[in-house]
Formats: structure tokens, sequence, C-alpha cells
């Protein structure tokens, strides 16, 4: 057995994203085949939980094609001032500034897999912050910055939103809150949120205006909350 976390969005509260832990049958081993058995299991468990009733995986495991394409890996953007194409990976990775170096922004414009296993990245002592086109983004709250990055590419994507409001909750098989902090699939359910409640386009007015509406909101994490006496997962 396995526990991941499920994300769905919220319209009509002070919470985004509320966030579920379900468990399931994990169908262990590196095979693509078996991630999408595990997924397959994870949805299914959810909708027993009553939790969803059309899940979506976000990830280069899901069945879906759209969510597949979704993936940070894949979800590329294209600015007028900034002509080639790149990805939410490279975005992220190509922003990074640590003690001893960045940001490499030569990774920008590289493959996701390449800005992701880049050696400095591993090698080049603590994060410290992170700068993108000149901005600079502390690391708190810890994902806004990835959120920010996720949710503008996804906004220039019409294609994707259009298909989004076929799915009532988000999944990333391979992101587990013990060992990771960014999930594609919570940035997914946070744009759908914030799409709803018709805070999109202000919240992504600039990087102010998206701090101060998640400073007002914020995300529901039953299982943290049931756990409050416990020590940090995370």
């Amino acid at each position: 057995m396995a526990q991941r976390p499920i994300f769905i969005p919220c319209f009509h509260s002070d919470c985004l994203v509320r966030i579920e832990y379900v468990d399931f049958v994990w169908y262990p081993g590196i095979a693509p085949s078996q991630r999408k058995r595990s997924v397959s299991s994870l949805h299914s468990a959810a909708r027993e939980k009553d939790l969803c009733k059309h899940p979506l995986e976000v990830s280069t495991k899901s069945e879906d094609k759209v969510g597949c394409q979704l993936s940070a890996f894949n979800l590329s953007v294209k600015t007028e001032k900034h002509k080639p194409a790149f990805t939410v990976e490279t975005a992220f990775q190509s922003s990074k500034v640590f003690q001893n170096g960045g940001p490499y922004e030569d990774l920008l414009y590289g493959s996701s897999l390449s800005a992701k296993k880049d050696s400095r990245i591993k090698n080049s002592g603590d994060l410290l912050k992170f700068k993108f086109f000149g901005t600079e983004w502390g690391l708190e709250p810890k994902t806004a910055f990835y959120d920010w990055l996720f949710l503008n590419a996804l906004k220039k994507n019409p294609w994707a939103i259009e298909q989004l409001d076929d799915f009532d909750a988000f999944t990333d098989i391979e992101f587990n809150p013990k060992k990771s902090i960014n999930c594609q699939a919570y940035s997914v359910a946070l744009f759908q949120s914030l799409k709803h409640r018709k805070l999109l386009d202000k919240a992504l007015e600039n990087k102010k205006s998206f701090l101060r509406v998640l400073s007002i909101h914020h995300s529901c994490d039953t299982h943290r909350n049931s756990e409050s006496q416990q020590p940090d997962l995370f």
C-alpha cells in the first residue's frame, strides 16, 4: 500500500485547494505500465472515498493526453519578448540561485530532463532564491514561484484550459510530499480554483498581486490539520 495526495479545487470558501490523502495499492517497478497501474489504483480509491468523480493524472504517466501534455516537462510557453519556447521545468531549473552559483540561464531553452539533471543544480550549494527574467523570488511561500510559473504557462495554452473543466480533481503519481515540495497537480488545481473565482487575471498581474491573493486565501491540507501535533512531514 501507498499514500498520495489528491488536489481538489475549491470555489466557494477561503480554501483554494483541498488536499486529501488516499491509501491505494502501489504497483512497484519503474516501467511506465506499472506507474499507470498505480495511477488507476489511486483514482479508484479516491472515487471510492467519494472525493471526486473524474480525476486527472497530471504527469508523463497519465493515460489522458491532456494530463501528459500538462506535465511541467511538456507544458511549454512562448512569449512575445522571448521567442523561443521553454517549458515550466526549464524555467524553474534555470532560475535557481545557489550559494555557489546560478542562475544558470543557459538551461532555459534546453530539454526539461537535461535541465533537471544538470550537475550544477546538485553541486552549487544551498538554494537561496530564484531569479526569472530579472525578477527575484524568495523561498517562501514554499511553492509560490513554481505555481507562478505554471499558472502563467497554463494561461497561455487555451487548448488545455478548455479541457480542464471535465475534471474535478488532480493527481501526480510521482509526487511524494515527504520528499518534494512543488507539485504540478496542485498547480493545476490552483489554476482551476482561481479561474472559477474570477481571480486568475488579478493574481497573474504581477508578483505582488499573486502573493497578495495567496495571502488572503489558502490551501486546506486535511492530513496536516488532523496531525497538527505530529512532526512536519514536509
